[in-house]
């Protein structure tokens, strides 16, 4: 379900910027109903948001960034150093920001804005892992606007146990305005589509996003891993398992595959039980600003827990 290839992005690479000529502003149509959150540590802290309807020809990430915070920068100009006062550190601190839910492929004086872009620069660490492919906390995005002003038809792909569940994640997504396809488990959504995986976590072996997310942190950008099924380890930020839940507990999060770009996001559980309760997170306001989200009945715990 990918379709076109990108490199693995170093921390510092994803703030990277070069500053030309005020970046970017300049002659052009513009765009719709752009947007843009600043927050730190793994979205726990809200630094500051705004919205425009219309963004004038200069329609870069980093114009918008610009326009509305104060923002510095180091190595010449090439990377984004403090926003608003917050900044990184050489202590695996660092500024990410991610298009849509979906981390950013270029610097940002070198990415444009599409309308209904949601841009969301978070100060978080990464001594865990460099690089988080997608997050779940932009939500309905990407499945509303896509990537680079580029659409994805969605797939659902559900196991057939758990049809409440995949009934639940459709109605939420159709409620955005997105349509959406159903097919069971194991049928493969395409080379051109966003996929939404349903299922057990038992049922999701061989999945490749589930595969990675059984890797850890290092290699999904996901702070939580299930044992053997029947258990769902929590991280910390740094990537130590902090907390363990046993019996029923779901998880709600986006991965992807090194050098490609279309995030599979996973609606999964311990059981049925908890995968009914992981789609029912499928919201806007359960998910906003969280890089994942377990589900421990009726707690909703973003990943990784953070101080």
């Amino acid at each position: 379900m990918r379709l076109r290839a990108r490199p693995l992005i170093a921390a510092a690479a994803v703030a990277a910027t070069v500053l030309l000529g005020g970046c970017g502003f300049g002659a052009g149509p513009g765009t719709k109903d752009a947007s843009i959150e600043v927050t730190s540590n793994f979205g726990s802290k809200l630094i500051g948001s705004a919205s425009e309807t219309h963004v004038a020809g200069s329609k870069t990430v980093m114009a918008l960034l610009e326009r509305h915070f104060k923002v510095s920068a180091k190595y010449g100009g090439g990377f984004v150093q403090s926003i608003d006062g917050h900044t990184g550190s050489s202590n695996h601190l660092d500024w990410f920001y991610y298009v849509n839910g979906i981390l950013a492929p270029k610097g940002a004086a070198a990415t444009d804005i599409n309308k209904g872009d949601h841009v969301w620069w978070d100060l978080h660490s990464w001594a865990a892992t460099q690089t988080i492919p997608a997050v779940v906390g932009s939500y309905p995005e990407p499945f509303t606007n896509g990537l680079g002003g580029q659409e994805f038809p969605t797939v659902l792909d559900c196991a057939a146990d758990v049809q409440a569940a995949c009934g639940t994640v459709a109605h939420s997504l159709r409620s955005a305005g997105v349509k959406v396809g159903t097919q069971l488990l194991g049928g493969g959504s395409g080379s051109d589509s966003l996929a939404v995986v349903v299922g057990t976590w038992k049922e999701l072996q061989g999945v490749i996003a589930a595969d990675l997310i059984n890797g850890g942190p290092s290699k999904s950008g996901v702070y939580a891993q299930f044992v053997g099924g029947s258990a769902l380890e929590l991280d910390n930020p740094i990537g130590d398992v902090v907390k363990t839940l046993h019996g029923s507990a779901g998880l709600v999060a986006a991965t992807e595959q090194v050098n490609l770009s279309e995030p599979t996001w996973l609606v999964t559980g311990t059981d049925v039980a908890a995968v009914n309760a992981a789609a029912k997170a499928m919201t806007p306001s359960r998910l906003h600003n969280h890089f994942a989200v377990v589900v421990d009945g009726n707690h909703d715990l973003p990943v990784p827990l953070t101080p």
